[in-house]
């Protein structure tokens, strides 16, 4: 390798090897093949947007552009084409950024309608040189708002000698009025294995050994973007002295050796808590980052479950044959719901760990929760397990799909195995046969109802958790009111019931002690059915197979049924209670 060290000239790999024409674009084969097209036939639009990703060739294209429109080639005579010559006047100007009719702004330091001014002005001026006089504005998306406004009527009817080019990579930030002037090209990432024939012909030509995986290591990193994948080849070539092996390129992106995390992961599905906290603990005192480790672990889960769904998705070039073997194995032992579930756990770890003080203390506590949680069953097993236990089919939960469950026991689950059985039967109260009014309440509950269906939140409530029903006969109402409920509730009442039902009814305050609200009523029903379901077996079960969990929250459900799909071959209806568990 050539001794830089001394060489005042030496330009970094993304300067040297920025491409210069059409040819040495890599993966942008749709976008030359339209400018291609438009240059042959002369229909050259008058702004082009060119959006991407960070370093995926938007400024470097927009060059190529401006040497497309205005070479004149060698003799000196030619036009516009798609493979500019790089040696006329032209070409070499605007290759070194000192052609005067080819201006690049960059909108990240000029924002103001000051700059743009300056273009507007310039625009009524003929090219000095140049076929055309072209605009390059990087980082388009920052402009202010007044500069955009000023910029579009230039934009959308410039002069014939005028062009437009713009770079961005937030294409969502740009105005819509400005989107709609201009050809857009939208620059696709590269992929890794074009980024690894494209990185190692460069390896050759500077004459350093790298080893492939070394290689596939820093495409993968690059993520699509070739700057990025060029200065860390750079800083490889640096560290290396001419030989370049995983093993450094690895500490130097502070990677987990792969080996490694598939060994970390396999501790973590078996559930040995121990062994997963040594071996974190080990790639952590050898260099490895605890965010990377765990998004290592979360890419692994992702690749895990392509190789479930599609065995083929294992060959790739960053991936060795023992590694796809493993992964093989792996994703056969593992099912789907534990993939899924690792995955989401992964997911909130690793936002965990970039939020933490300290990031190797909360990266230890994500593998702690998912050793435990390996040794859980998921909740299709746990059915099946429930179903198929002793106490399933004790008389206490014997069920019939006439009957329910026996004795006092509440009713809970019921497979349905045929989907027409799966229906939904909401049931309103029936609006009354006259179109002009509705069916007075027969019942204090229906009373309370009425106001609820008519949005009368504040009665309802006042209703609800502060009234006490002494009597209730159709057009009679004798209740008693606490102290906080507001003093013209009766009067409300009696008039939106007149304008309901049509009914002039008699509502009466009392001081008689009358039964408890319907708050009262509600909450002590639900503490028998709790008091209830804690000695069902099922509930029982469930809570077994969960240490440490409890019933939550129980809810009347007014459906027929209501499915749950837990993802097996069966639908689970809740009948009449359905109770949560967390």
């Amino acid at each position: 390798m050539p001794d830089n060290k001394t060489d005042e000239n030496y330009r970094v790999l993304a300067r040297k090897y920025r491409p210069a024409n059409f040819d040495e674009l890599i993966g942008q084969d749709a976008m030359v093949r339209t400018l291609s097209n438009a240059i042959e036939t002369g229909r050259l639009a008058h702004a082009f947007i060119l959006t991407g990703v960070r370093g995926v060739g938007k400024t470097t294209t927009a060059r190529i552009i401006a040497k497309a429109l205005n070479c004149i080639g060698t003799d000196g005579k030619g036009g516009p084409t798609i493979s500019p010559c790089g040696v006329c006047e032209n070409c070499i100007a605007i290759a070194e950024s000192r052609h005067v009719d080819v201006m690049e702004m960059d909108a990240a330091s000029r924002t103001g309608i000051d700059d743009i001014r300056e273009i507007i002005e310039g625009v009524r001026y003929s090219s000095v040189s140049a076929r055309f006089k072209i605009y390059i504005i990087d980082e388009v998306h920052m402009l202010s708002r007044n500069a955009f406004n000023a910029l579009l009527k230039t934009l959308e009817e410039p002069p014939e000698h005028v062009k437009f080019i713009f770079a961005t990579t937030e294409i969502r930030k740009v105005p819509v009025t400005v989107l709609s002037r201009c050809q857009r090209f939208d620059l696709r990432r590269i992929s890794i294995e074009q980024l690894n024939d494209h990185f190692r012909k460069l390896a050759d030509l500077e004459d350093c050994r790298i080893e492939d995986e070394a290689l596939a290591l820093i495409s993968r990193a690059a993520e699509g973007s070739v700057r990025d994948g060029l200065s860390l080849l750079d800083q490889a070539f640096v560290q290396g002295a001419g030989v370049v092996t995983q093993q450094q390129v690895r500490h130097m992106l502070g990677l987990a050796d792969r080996t490694q995390v598939l060994d970390l992961y396999k501790a973590v599905m078996k559930g040995e808590t121990a062994s997963a906290l040594t071996q974190l603990r080990h790639q952590y005192d050898h260099g490895a980052d605890p965010e990377v480790i765990l998004s290592d672990m979360l890419e692994l889960t992702h690749w895990l479950t392509r190789l479930k769904v599609v065995p083929d998705a294992g060959e790739d070039i960053v991936t060795s044959e023992a590694e796809r073997s493993q992964g093989l194995a792996m994703a056969t032992a593992l099912n789907m719901p534990v993939l899924t579930r690792t995955w989401q756990m992964l997911l909130k770890g690793l936002a965990e760990v970039k939020l933490a003080p300290s990031p190797m203390a909360a990266a230890e506590m994500v593998l702690v929760r998912m050793t435990y949680a390996a040794k859980l069953p998921t909740p299709g097993e746990m059915i099946k397990q429930l179903k198929n236990s002793p106490q399933s089919s004790s008389p206490a939960t014997a069920q019939t799909p006439e009957t329910g469950n026996s004795g006092n026991a509440p009713k809970a689950f019921q497979v349905v195995r045929n989907h027409a059985q799966a229906r939904v039967l909401a049931r309103d109260i029936l609006p009354s046969e006259d179109p002009k009014y509705e069916a007075s309440p027969h019942n204090f509950a229906e009373f309370v109802a009425l106001f609820k269906r008519h949005s009368e939140a504040s009665i309802a409530f006042q209703l609800n958790d502060n009234a006490h029903l002494e009597s209730f006969a159709p057009g009679r109402l004798d209740i008693r009111l606490k102290q906080q409920a507001p003093g013209n509730l009766t009067g409300r009442m009696i008039d939106l019931l007149k304008q309901w039902t049509g009914e002039r009814w008699i509502i009466s305050l009392t001081t008689a002690r009358g039964e408890d609200t319907l708050y009262e009523q509600a909450e002590e029903s639900e503490r028998q059915l709790r008091s209830r379901l804690m000695t069902n077996p099922l509930i029982k079960a469930v809570l077994e197979q969960f240490p440490g969990a409890e019933i939550s929250d129980i809810r009347k459900i007014t459906e027929e049924f209501t499915l749950l799909d837990d993802g097996s071959d069966g639908y689970f209806p809740v009948r009449e209670d359905e109770f949560g568990l967390e």
